[in-house]
């Protein structure tokens, strides 16, 4: 008589890191001073600067992360100045 295989246990899942939610400010260049806030209740996003007091609001949904609104208002901003440059 042989004995039972035994099933093998599965591999342990992987964590994701955290994403940050202090980032560098765009405008005034101070590390750690931009922080974002997601606001559920009424669907908005802030990133506001510490330093400088800049700051940057967007419309959000569920699976809005702090990144994405840092990420938003940098895209906005080389949009801004893509368009200065073209205009002068």
């Amino acid at each position: 008589m042989g004995k039972r295989k035994s099933t093998a246990k599965p591999p342990p899942k992987k964590r994701m890191d955290k994403l940050d939610t202090v980032f560098s400010c765009p405008f005034c260049n101070h590390g750690t001073s931009i922080e974002c806030r997601i606001d559920m209740k009424n669907l908005i996003g802030e990133a506001s600067c510490r330093i400088c007091q800049e700051s940057f609001s967007m419309t959000i949904n569920a699976l809005t992360e702090p990144i994405d609104i840092y990420s938003e208002w940098i895209d906005e901003c080389e949009r801004v100045n893509n368009l200065e440059d073209d205009g002068a």
